[in-house]
């Protein structure tokens, strides 16, 4: 058969259909010898990586009947990469591709053709749910195909009804245009195609199609959540989103987190409360112990920079520490620390650093920050029972200091404290241990619940990501490089607190090493308190733990509300260099959530964007 008289191509995307491959193959071709003349069509097999005797069946067609093709391939592919494949390979300027359960009646492959090969439409596509013709379907196959229909039409704008039907067919031209800008591979393919053929203006068509369900349909979990429902945000981003961003808007932005994060600090902290507690502190101190904190935001940075390195990439101290100063202020906003994710989108979008690796960075500088601050409230309790100031602070923690909101507060957040810290300590032996072992059990455990081709995307993403982790804990001078500029970072936050101590009055009569002490545990165990997303910044658990430990662990000589106005000022001076590093960082680096997001959406695999050729 000419290749130069073959009009239509119809593709059959195959994954262990071993059972009815044989069947759907006969059938398509005597349905379309039915309205095309003899050579003007041709049935291509897109094999997916099967593991059972379709891609015999389909050599041994191949190799009787001029008229089919087969297109193997070793690995899975997922449905949209297999679809591209074989289009690719194809030779007519009608392509067609179907279920082959032959779920819907062929006896509506005729319109589909002419669709495009006569009437002169882009995209012809198969519906289910055209009012009036709705196909009978069951509850469990039904009401999430409404549902994903629905929410494709209200966040993408689509009009049309239908757009998982497994019935289509493009005009090579259009195709050819429109595959270069879908990203997903997988099952929201043929979806991605239809939005985007409708938002270049391409003449689509939709037509109600007889269908009958073939086989049992389960709510897929890697799929239908990570899989369909990400892609309706991440397209809803690209198409609605991401156009009208740019770096005016998104300086606007940034600015508006920073003025948000100022505006909610005074629902956690009294701007009135905190002038009468700094109205009897020393000024100099106080401003003195703003400047101690600054020096740490450098250190971060290089900290930052090191663990990015140890994974594979480099980028400089000063774009790393805005980057931090940013995602801070993100989490004085927001509860559940989601600032962080903010420092995954910046990093991606500036220093072209995947997600995965970006948001393992983040969790193996929050697991240094636990074990440190863990290590150093451990070394001073370890001291106190030495010699033995234990007991005094048992009772203290249990007794009349955790009276009141405050002492509640601080008591509840103490046994908080301790829960972190014993996970920090599980959390730093598990990767360790880890480490040292060559298995990945990630992509089994997910095959347990999802037999999708989604599951090795899913995996591959997850692998990545502790395949970061991994690679740090393994390294013992990178290991220890990084610990040792945790101690450094938090040492500088202790000391912060001192001098905020020593610019109130009723510290003076501490000696300097228990001072030191009082200080290390008191800022420890407020900071692991505050760990667990409660609060904006953990305001409210900082407070409680310092003074609950400071009055424990200073009888007779620092009253509750002395203690209490050290925790108020602390926090406050440590929110504000945040708050204007984060400002300063937005407007001289150019950078914000908004436009982070945007460029990254923009950002698509090589492999993704190969356009669809003879």
């Amino acid at each position: 058969m000419s290749t130069e008289s073959v009009e239509v191509s119809v593709v059959l995307p195959a994954y262990n259909e071993e059972a009815t491959i044989r069947n759907t193959v006969e059938t398509t071709l005597s349905t379309l010898a039915a309205f095309l003349p003899a050579g003007a069509f041709e049935v291509i097999v897109a094999e997916d990586g099967c593991d059972d005797a379709t891609p015999e069946i389909a050599d041994e067609m191949a190799a009787s009947d001029e008229r089919v093709r087969h297109v193997h391939s070793d690995e899975r592919l997922g449905r949209g990469g297999a679809l591209e494949r074989a289009f690719r390979a194809a030779d007519g300027e009608t392509l067609v591709y179907f279920d082959t359960d032959l779920a819907t009646d062929m006896r509506h492959l005729e319109e589909l053709v002419e669709s495009i090969r006569t009437e002169g439409y882009d995209v012809a596509t198969g519906s289910r749910w055209i009012s009036g013709q709705e196909a009978d379907r069951p509850a469990k196959r039904g009401v999430p195909s409404r549902a994903f229909n629905g929410l494709t039409r209200l966040f993408l704008r689509s009009e049309l009804q239908d757009h998982q039907c497994g019935f289509k067919a493009f005009d090579r031209d259009a195709l050819e245009a429109l595959v270069p800008e879908v990203q997903d591979q997988h099952w929201f393919w043929d979806t991605e195609i239809l939005v985007k053929a409708q938002r270049r203006g391409y003449r689509v068509k939709e037509f109600a199609v007889d269908w009958e369900p073939k086989g049992d349909t389960k709510v897929d979990l890697v799929r239908d959540v990570f899989g369909m429902g990400s892609q309706i945000v991440r397209t809803w981003w690209e198409l609605s989103v991401s156009p009208r961003v740019n770096r005016r808007v998104g300086i606007v932005a940034g600015t508006l987190l920073t003025l948000v994060a100022i505006a909610l600090m005074p629902l956690y902290l009294d701007p009135g409360e905190v002038l009468d507690k700094m109205a009897g502190a020393d000024p100099a101190l106080v401003a003195a112990s703003a400047g101690v904190y600054v020096l740490s935001w450098p250190l971060r940075g290089v900290r930052y920079r090191d663990i990015l390195a140890e994974i594979g990439y480099d980028s400089d101290v000063g774009f790393l520490t805005g980057a931090i100063f940013i995602s801070q202020t993100g989490n004085l906003v927001f509860p559940a620390r989601a600032g962080d994710a903010v420092r995954a989108y910046v990093v991606k979008a500036r220093r072209q650093i995947p997600y995965p690796s970006g948001f393992a960075s983040l969790a193996v500088e929050r697991v240094f920050d636990l074990l440190t601050i863990t290590v150093l409230a451990g070394s001073v309790l370890i001291a106190l029972v030495a010699t033995g100031n234990a007991a005094d602070l048992q009772a203290a923690i249990a007794g009349d200091a955790a009276t009141g909101d405050v002492g509640r507060s601080g008591q509840t957040a103490v046994y908080l404290a301790a829960v972190v810290g014993a996970l920090a300590i599980g959390s730093v032996v598990a990767i360790v241990a880890s480490a040292r072992t060559d298995g990945n059990r990630i992509e089994a455990a997910l095959q347990s619940i999802s037999s999708d081709s989604y599951v090795g995307y899913v995996a591959g993403v997850l692998e990545q990501f502790v395949g970061d982790i991994q690679r740090v804990a393994s390294d013992g001078r990178a290991f220890s490089v990084i610990a040792g500029s945790s101690v450094v970072i938090w040492t500088l936050d202790v000391l912060t607190a001192v001098i905020v101590m020593r610019a109130f009055g009723g510290f003076d009569v501490l000696s300097l090493p228990w001072l030191l002490a009082v200080a290390f545990f008191a800022v420890s165990v407020g900071n692991l308190a505050k760990v667990l997303p409660l609060t904006p910044g953990g305001v409210g658990l900082y407070e409680g733990a310092f003074t609950i430990l400071v009055v424990a662990l200073t009888p007779g000589s620092v009253g509750a509300e002395v203690a209490l106005a050290v925790a108020v000022v602390d926090h406050f001076v440590k929110n504000v260099v945040t708050v204007v590093g984060g400002l300063g960082s937005m407007v001289v680096l150019n950078v914000s959530l908004t436009e982070a997001v945007a460029e990254s959406a923009e950002e698509v695999d090589a492999s993704e964007t190969e356009p669809v050729n003879r």
